[in-house]
């Protein structure tokens, strides 16, 4: 009796340890990041890219980058339901409206995409982390300023994660942009994606 009693005892503790083993698999997340060139891994490898750097770092999780090169919020509006329903992310990253603001397009347009596209995470059961961008000064001093407050603004209504300026640690020097002094080299990506990553380790610990 006593030795079947030391064997269910062997039973239930080799059950309990393999369940904290596989506890950190179950709760792996789809991470589905929604942008545009500075996402895609523009002008350089798309292993290179911050994305896949963050993926290299967080194997556990699953990376989705369908962010496309030129991508205005319209077009990022129209997209995403089908990707939603496609990959069911538990994190959506939006990084989107530089491509709007640099086309001067009207910022109500702008703020109202992103809202829609803030409602379409939700209503999906995603955590939403909002990726800020600023333009350059000669868009004037007021276009540029209201754009840039528009990500912080969404994000305090919608109680969301934000980044006001994600590129905030390489944007200060020329040398870490390409020839077109748009897009970041492939050498400061390591740089955005630690940005980026304490943010979205924040949203990933939370639970839904």
């Amino acid at each position: 009796m006593f030795r079947k009693k030391i064997g269910c005892y062997c039973i239930i503790f080799c059950f309990f340890v393999f369940g904290l083993m596989t506890t950190p698999s179950a709760q792996a997340a789809t991470v589905l990041v929604w942008g545009d060139s500075l996402s895609a891994a523009f002008g350089m490898k798309q292993e290179e890219g911050w994305v896949s750097l963050l993926q290299q770092t967080l194997p556990e999780h699953r990376f989705v980058n369908q962010s496309i090169s030129g991508e205005i919020t319209a077009n990022g509006l129209k997209r995403l339901p089908d990707a939603l329903k496609e990959h069911k992310p538990d994190v959506l990253i939006i990084e989107l409206g530089a491509n709007d603001g640099l086309r001067g397009m009207p910022l109500d347009l702008l703020r109202n995409n992103l809202q829609l596209m803030i409602d379409l995470g939700k209503q999906a059961g995603c955590r939403v982390l909002l990726l800020g961008m600023q333009l350059p000064p000669n868009y004037g001093m007021r276009y540029s300023k209201s754009f840039s407050e528009i990500y912080v603004q969404l994000a305090q209504k919608n109680r969301i994660k934000v980044i006001p300026f994600f590129l905030q640690d390489i944007a200060g020097d020329i040398a870490h942009f390409q020839a077109d002094h748009m897009h970041p080299t492939a050498q400061v990506q390591p740089e955005i994606m630690k940005t980026v990553r304490p943010v979205l380790l924040s949203l990933l610990s939370e639970q839904k």
